[in-house]
């Protein structure tokens, strides 16, 4: 009979444990999320040039100021704060996943007089373990669910610090972008100024009229009021810039004067290697890992549990005499837990858990698919822009030399000033839409870089001028 008590225990050790079941692979994965992308063997659109994606994009633009404020970005932003909690909580939640995996254990202690602070009159202490028979892979596949979902809150808080890398350089660009901007404005004052007083000699000699100086100096107010709109622009880009440094926005720093010089060509990699370097991409993956282990955790959890147990005492006490006096007291057995009607709870948390796998599948095509978008839409506004820049630039220096040429026949009086006028708009938005179109160049130089996956903390090529 003796040996009949222990035959559950011996039977529990005698079973083997389940091994649990592995995710689906990365090409699997992106088959069922994405069944109708044809992943090519080279990016569609133009502008990429082959090799290896490499780390270190901030360093090819060469600009001390930036790196500064990059470093300080990481170490003050809020949002980055919050990512740091959420890692150092699901570090946490995979701890506590995976402590059942060992026995528990706990202490138990009393005493106090001679009712033992509860009226009792028992006084001792023990050690009680109990140690769940992991037969199913209940237990596995919880500490797997929780260890992938700190793994993907990682990788989701390191995109958001290339993120934050990538914001402060295009917020530094747009800033740097305001104050040209407002520039170009402030040069046609300027020129304004000039025709208003050009006008009010020619009235003096009798070679023009007084509508001529009226509408000189109603182009200079409109060219001012240019200047105080492009002004705030410039202060709110500063105030952009400071928030996500974690500075108060007083818009207190001078933004640059010039652009720094267009980095050479990015090799792109291959289109097929992109989902496995992207951060965002790979903590995706990550939490259809956890959604699968959790339904393996909910199938498992409708079998029984079979769980050790092991306990030693000693107890006393001198109020009446205990029967058994023997001590300490040592026991050990094992137990089993079937759930026999839960009125189908348990089915359902399974049909939850499948649900919920789908949806992370669904979430990685999306996610997945949104990547590819972003380094082909990167290439395209880069090829797009360099070639506008080479036609700005040129339409630049043609409207500067007809303004010029329209000022002197102005004063020689062959031309009225309105022609002048048009002249100087002219010229200044051929300045303004190059200023833009370079400024776009560059934000869109970091874009591509975040949507390569990119680091930006390695060094790598210093920058060169195209």
């Amino acid at each position: 009979m003796r040996a009949l008590r222990f035959a559950p225990l011996v039977l529990a050790l005698l079973v083997p444990g389940c091994a649990i079941k592995q995710t689906p692979d990365a090409k699997a994965l992106a088959a069922d999320a994405m069944p109708a992308i044809a992943v090519p063997p080279a990016w569609a659109a133009p502008g990429s040039v082959p090799g290896a994606v490499s780390p270190g994009w901030l360093a090819t633009l060469a600009d001390p100021r930036l790196d500064a404020l990059v470093s300080e970005a990481l170490a003050n932003n809020f949002d980055l704060r919050v990512a740091a909690t959420r890692v150092e909580r699901a570090a946490a939640y995979a701890t506590q996943a995976g402590s059942t995996l060992y026995p528990q254990v706990t202490a138990i202690a009393k005493g106090g007089g001679k009712l033992s602070g509860d009226s009792s009159g028992l006084s001792g202490g023990g050690l009680y373990a109990n140690w769940e028979l992991d037969l199913w892979g209940r237990v596995r596949n919880q500490a797997a669910a929780g260890s992938a979902q700190y793994e993907s809150v990682q990788r989701d808080a390191e995109f958001a610090r290339q993120s934050i890398a990538a914001l402060v350089a295009k917020s530094w660009f747009l800033a740097t972008e305001a104050r040209r901007q407002r520039a170009i404005a402030q040069d046609m004052v300027d020129a304004s100024m000039k025709l208003s007083s050009l006008a009010a000699d020619r009235a003096r000699v009798g070679r023009g009229d007084e509508y001529d100086m009226r509408v000189a100096d109603a182009a200079t107010q409109g060219y001012r009021d240019m200047v105080l709109q492009l002004d705030l622009s410039e202060q709110q880009a500063k105030r952009a810039l400071e928030t996500l440094l974690g500075r108060y926005p007083a818009a207190a720093f001078d933004s640059p004067a010039e652009f720094p010089a267009f980095p050479g060509p990015v090799p792109a990699g291959l289109p097929s290697e992109l989902l496995e370097r992207r951060l965002d991409v790979s903590a995706a993956e990550r939490r259809v890992a956890s959604a699968f282990y959790m339904t393996g955790e909910a199938e498992a959890a409708r079998l029984p549990r079979v769980s050790l147990t092991a306990s030693g005492s000693s107890i006393s006490s001198e109020l009446f005499v205990l029967q058994d006096r023997s001590n300490p007291v040592w026991s050990a057995g094992a137990g089993i837990v079937a759930p026999l009607f839960v009125g189908g709870a348990l089915k359902a948390q399974v049909e939850i858990r499948t649900a919920e796998q789908k949806a992370a599948v669904a979430e990685y095509g999306r996610i997945g698919a949104q990547a590819f978008s972003e380094v082909e839409g990167a290439l395209s506004a880069g090829f797009n822009l360099a070639e506008r820049v080479k036609v700005l630039e040129a339409q630049s220096v043609e409207s500067d030399r007809a303004l010029e040429l329209a000022q002197v026949r102005y004063r020689v009086g062959s031309a009225d000033l309105r022609a002048v006028q048009q002249q100087v708009i002219a010229a200044s938005a051929a300045r303004s839409a190059l200023t833009r179109a370079r400024s776009e160049r560059l934000v869109q130089r970091v874009n591509l870089h975040l949507a390569l996956g990119g680091g930006f903390g390695a060094p790598v090529v210093a920058a060169s001028k195209n």
